[in-house]
């Protein structure tokens, strides 16, 4: 070997063990030929990879794959319980907590009532501890932590910076929450999860630059670009809540996110407004969802142009900017919408804007946010496990 590359086998064994892992996740279960001809390594080659993967218990015969002449050959895969991880979305009054193992599947699922709880570490552990439990692992298992949260992230600290429905959440957290579960824990935006969901299982799959507009209790905005996330310097990219818009006041008071000039505009009380003047029904404790649900249902056609119209002023905003390919809807209101609403939007954007993005609805099955915790959480504990598999 070289003097001038020290290391270099070494390090071509650890790639091609990411690369064999990565596949096997990919693809599923392969033969040692079969994997030598989507890796272009000899069969030799594969076969001392896949003797040293199997050695570290990340794979293990799963199979056979019958052949023409001779044996069946033996069939590989990545064994699922090599690792775990956990991820939560936190909500006033619950905490939602999921474990899934190596492979993305999650195996155990479990919300817990925190109402009155303000300590962000025992809400958390305890449903941490409660999904473990179900799951049938030790919280040590656990090779990473990823936790959703509403508000804003600074993403040089991975603290919560500032977060109006749990106030309890702020700066400090995310050290005592390390101290409490281990240092794999982290914090990132709830609705940044969510674009991070759309962009691994939902709409925005293949797709390098798109944004998730959240409409909901809140109004948020996810931003991928290259395919990673965009969070701005402080975190504060896509809180589109506060975009000013035309007819609405400034916000008098940042810390206030109803006063929100968007927020204003397409909020529960603006969707209520809007639904008395076009005489959708509305009772005194709906929510926004339900009053969409209910103009899809009977198809109100005049609300919903108008709700399409003014979520078209937010998109033709960030349309201009950005210029995303996709912009996908969200959040309760985007999911009640359906495709009913989301054409309506891109119609109206392509009235207003120069650009015409697709506008579609989620496609993540259950809690984006959980879901985009899960594989966060997931790519944070592959490439722990993925690149120590040869020897010093």
């Amino acid at each position: 070997m070289s003097q001038g590359h020290p290391g270099t086998p070494r390090l071509l064994r650890k790639l091609n063990d990411r690369a064999a892992l990565e596949l096997l996740l990919t693809i599923g279960p392969l033969t040692r030929a079969e994997l030598g001809e989507h890796t272009g390594l000899s069969k030799v080659t594969s076969g001392q990879l896949l003797a040293r993967l199997e050695e570290r218990g990340l794979v293990a015969v799963s199979g056979e794959r019958p052949g023409g002449r001779g044996p069946n050959a033996a069939l590989y895969a990545v064994v699922p319980s090599s690792a775990y991880v956990a991820g939560l979305e936190v909500q006033p009054g619950s905490v939602t907590a999921g474990v899934a193992d190596i492979t993305g599947t999650v195996v155990a699922e479990r919300t817990v009532d925190v109402a009155g709880s303000v300590d962000p570490v025992k809400a958390v552990h305890a449903a941490v501890r409660r999904v473990c439990d179900e799951a049938g692992i030790s919280l040590a298992s656990l090779r990473a932590l990823v936790i959703g949260t509403r508000g804003v992230v600074d993403p040089r600290t991975g603290d919560v910076r500032f977060s109006f429905d749990l106030p309890a959440w702020h700066a400090g957290v995310l050290a005592d929450l390390r101290a409490a579960l281990g240092s794999s824990v982290m914090i990132e935006n709830d609705v940044n999860l969510a674009a991070l969901a759309e962009h691994s299982h939902g709409a925005a799959r293949g797709v390098d630059d798109f944004v998730l507009v959240w409409t909901g209790v809140g109004q948020g905005l996810g931003v991928m670009l290259g395919s990673r996330l965009h969070r701005g310097f402080t975190g504060g990219a896509g809180e589109i809540g506060w975009l000013p818009v035309p007819g609405e006041p400034l916000p008098v008071d940042v810390t206030a996110p109803q006063s929100g000039s968007f927020q204003r505009l397409v909020g529960l009380t603006a969707v209520t407004s809007l639904a008395r003047e076009h005489g959708v029904p509305a009772a005194a404790d709906v929510t926004a969802a339900d009053i969409v649900r209910t103009a899809v249902t009977t198809a109100c056609d005049p609300f919903l142009d108008a709700l399409a119209l003014r979520l078209a002023i937010g998109v033709a905003a960030v349309t201009v900017v950005l210029d995303p390919r996709l912009v996908v809807l969200s959040g309760d209101v985007g999911r009640a919408g359906g495709t009913a609403l989301t054409t309506r939007v891109e119609e109206a954007v392509a009235a207003i804007c120069p650009s015409r993005p697709h506008v579609t609805v989620t496609e993540v099955p259950g809690s984006p946010v959980l879901r985009g915790a899960l594989t966060a959480a997931l790519t944070q504990a592959r490439e722990q496990v993925f690149s120590n598999t040869v020897d010093t």
